[in-house]
């Protein structure tokens, strides 16, 4: 097809010929697709044959184990596993392969590891079910419109009842202390961030993680940051440290 595919590296001239084999079997066998092709190849890895295939059917080749669909695509592990991303990713997982590691899945760029989740905004620290969650419960789809954020700022957890939603700010000690509940989860953030400049201003150690407040420029974040009063119960056990 015009495309030059590495298929990989062979302990034996033997094995590099059955998977050529198999590579040129998959390419011209159209009753070999994605729902079987497992069950047809020995030798020629699982990355290679997905990418084979999208060659094959879209006439694209992309060297990532990536298969176009209509709308989006679909990346596939090595375990087999399909995540389904937006086109407007095609470019980045088509230069950036997705790795896991104790169950979070990552890529390697600029010699630093992320989290596929920080591409929406999904913080390091955020919990599966509480702090984002998937629209059609399937966490396989990382689909835009797929991947509801439901708390991006530390310390700030969204709250609703009786039909009101409102934003909490805690920040964790030897316990949890309770800064306040607001209407926006920016003003929870600050909220938060006050709190840790308490803490820190009279002398307690401790690895805190900030918020970067993006829906505030400069003067507003500072105006947010005076109006924000901690409460007396958390400033006198910062107090009671010292």
């Amino acid at each position: 097809m015009g495309t030059h595919v590495s298929l990989g590296s062979f302990d034996t001239e033997r094995d590099a010929h059955k998977c050529y084999k198999e590579a040129d079997k998959l390419y011209h066998t159209p009753s070999i697709t994605l729902d079987n092709y497992s069950r047809k190849i020995r030798f020629l890895p699982m990355d290679k044959a997905v990418t084979i295939l999208n060659h094959r059917d879209n006439r694209i080749y992309i060297k990532t184990p990536i298969y176009l669909r209509t709308g989006y695509f679909s990346y596939f592990m090595k375990d087999g596993r399909e995540l389904k991303f937006d086109n407007d990713d095609l470019f980045y997982y088509s230069s950036h392969r997705i790795l896991m590691r104790q169950g979070h899945l990552y890529v390697n760029d600029y010699g630093m590891q992320y989290s596929i989740l920080s591409r929406f905004g999904i913080k390091s620290f955020a919990v599966a079910g509480k702090d984002y969650t998937f629209a059609n419960g399937d966490p396989t789809d990382f689909r835009y419109q797929n991947v509801i954020v439901v708390n991006k700022y530390h310390g700030v957890t969204r709250i609703e009842k009786n039909g009101r939603i409102s934003y909490q700010a805690k920040i964790h000690l030897n316990g949890d202390f309770l800064i306040g509940r607001y209407s926006t989860d920016s003003k929870a953030a600050v909220a938060y961030n006050k709190a840790v400049d308490y803490a820190r201003d009279h002398g307690l150690v401790k690895d805190f993680i900030m918020n970067y407040v993006v829906e505030y420029s400069p003067k507003e974040y500072a105006e947010t940051y005076t109006s924000v009063h901690l409460p007396k119960k958390y400033m006198d056990y910062i107090d009671s440290l010292m």
